[in-house]
C-alpha cells in the first residue's frame, strides 16, 4: 500500500498549487514551478470558463471552493488530522470505493476523493454533469504530483459496479434509492443538511457581514450555507438587510434572480410576509431548508429554546453559526465555507469508515 507520507506531501503540493488562484499569484517554489510550467494555464482557462458549462460555477464560485480546499490541504492540518487514528489504514487490503459524487458547488466531492486515497484504497467516482470537468482535472493533478496513484483513480458515467463500499451524496430523494441500490456493500449515504445562525441581537457589522457571506456563498447552494435565522423576538432584522444590501450585485446573475423573482411572485401572490431587499428574500417558518434566494426566519425569547430546537433538528443541519457562547460547536460568521478535513459531512467520521474495510 502506498506510503502514507508520499500521499501527503502530494497533497500539500495540490494545496500549493491551488492556492495560487484565489491569491492571484504564481508560485516560484520549486516543488511548484514544473507543475506550473505543464497546468496552470489550462488550470487557470477553465476557472474562466465554468460558468459557460454550469452557469452557478462563477469564476468567484470555484476560487472559493479552491481557498477552502487549499486550507485543508496544509501539512500540518493533513498530520493533525490523521493523527487522530490509530492506526491510519496503512498496510491493510486496498479496496475499491465508489463515489457518487454531487454538483451543488465545486468541487463538493473533493473531499472523499481524498480520504479515500490517503486510507490507501482505489476510487472509483460517478462525478455529477454539473461538476465532472473541476474534479476530473484534479484528479489529473494528484496523479501528476503522485503518479503511484494512476491506477487507483476511475471515473465512469455508467452506475457503479464492482466496487467494495460506496459514498454516495444527494437529495433526500435519491438517498432513498441510494439505500436500496448499495444495500448489501458497506455504504454511507449523504442526505440534504443545512447551516443555521442563532443571532443574539449584538452582532457587530462584521459579523452580520460574515453571516451574509454564509448566506450568499455559492448563491447559497450549499450543505453548508445559512438558510435558517434564528433571531430574538424584538431584532429588527432590517439592520441585518441593510448589511446584506452589499450583496445586491448577485441580482445581475440571471439564475439567482430568476429564482428570487419566482419565490417572490409566490409569496406575494399568496399574500405571505416577507421582507425583501431584492436581492434575498426573509421569510418566518419553522423549516430549516429555505429555497434559493430566500432565508427562513424564527423568533425566540430564550437561548435554551433554541438549543432544543437544534438538538431535535440535528438530522437536517450541517453547521451551527453565532457569536454566542452558549451554542456549543458554534462557527464564527463568515467561516462556514472553510471546514477542516475532520468536518465531516453529516458528522459521519469518513475515515474510521474507511479504514474499517479491510
Amino acid at each position: 500500500m502506498q506510503n502514507r507520507d508520499s500521499i501527503i506531501a502530494a497533497f500539500t503540493r495540490l494545496g500549493n498549487f491551488l492556492r495560487q488562484f484565489p491569491e492571484g499569484t504564481r508560485s516560484s517554489d520549486a516543488a511548484i514551478v514544473a507543475l506550473n510550467e505543464e497546468h496552470y494555464s489550462g488550470f487557470s482557462s477553465m476557472l474562466e470558463r465554468e460558468h459557460i458549462s454550469n452557469p452557478w460555477f462563477t469564476r468567484d464560485a470555484v476560487l472559493l471552493a479552491l481557498h477552502g480546499i487549499s486550507l485543508m490541504l496544509e501539512e500540518k492540518i493533513l498530520r493533525a488530522w490523521l493523527g487522530r487514528y490509530t492506526p491510519v489504514h496503512e498496510g491493510g487490503k486496498s479496496r475499491t470505493v465508489g463515489l457518487v459524487m454531487a454538483g451543488n458547488i465545486p468541487l463538493v466531492g473533493f473531499h472523499d476523493l481524498l480520504c479515500v486515497l490517503i486510507t490507501g484504497h482505489s476510487v472509483l467516482a460517478k462525478a455529477s454533469s454539473k461538476d465532472d470537468r473541476l474534479i476530473r482535472k484534479i484528479a489529473d493533478l494528484i496523479m501528476a504530483l503522485e503518479p503511484s496513484l494512476a491506477g487507483r483513480i476511475r471515473f465512469t458515467g455508467e452506475p457503479l459496479k464492482g466496487i467494495d463500499a460506496v459514498i454516495a451524496t444527494g437529495s433526500n430523494n435519491s438517498a432513498r434509492y441510494f439505500e436500496y441500490y448499495f444495500r448489501d456493500i458497506p455504504h454511507i449515504i449523504r442526505k440534504n443538511r443545512n447551516g443555521v445562525a442563532v443571532l443574539t441581537g449584538n452582532e457587530s457589522g462584521s459579523a452580520l457581514a460574515g453571516i451574509g457571506k454564509d448566506i450568499f456563498s455559492f448563491f447559497g447552494l450549499g450543505c453548508r450555507n445559512v438558510t435558517k435565522l434564528y433571531i430574538p423576538e424584538k431584532y429588527d432584522l432590517k439592520v441585518l438587510l441593510r448589511v446584506l444590501d452589499s450583496y445586491l450585485p448577485l441580482s445581475q446573475h440571471h439564475k439567482y434572480s430568476n429564482n428570487v423573482e419566482y419565490q417572490r411572485t409566490i409569496y406575494l401572490m399568496n399574500k405571505i410576509p416577507i421582507l425583501d431587499n431584492g436581492v434575498l428574500l426573509l421569510k418566518e417558518d419553522t423549516q430549516i431548508a429555505s429555497p434559493v434566494g430566500v432565508v427562513f426566519y424564527e423568533r425566540y425569547s430564550e437561548i435554551e429554546e433554541v438549543l432544543l430546537q437544534l438538538e431535535s433538528l440535528s438530522e437536517q443541519i450541517q453547521c451551527v453559526v453565532s457569536t454566542s457562547s452558549g451554542i456549543p460547536g458554534a462557527l464564527g460568521p463568515g467561516t462556514t465555507q472553510e471546514p477542516m478535513p475532520w468536518d465531516y459531512a453529516d458528522g459521519v467520521d469518513t475515515i474510521r469508515f474507511l479504514n474499517e474495510l479491510s
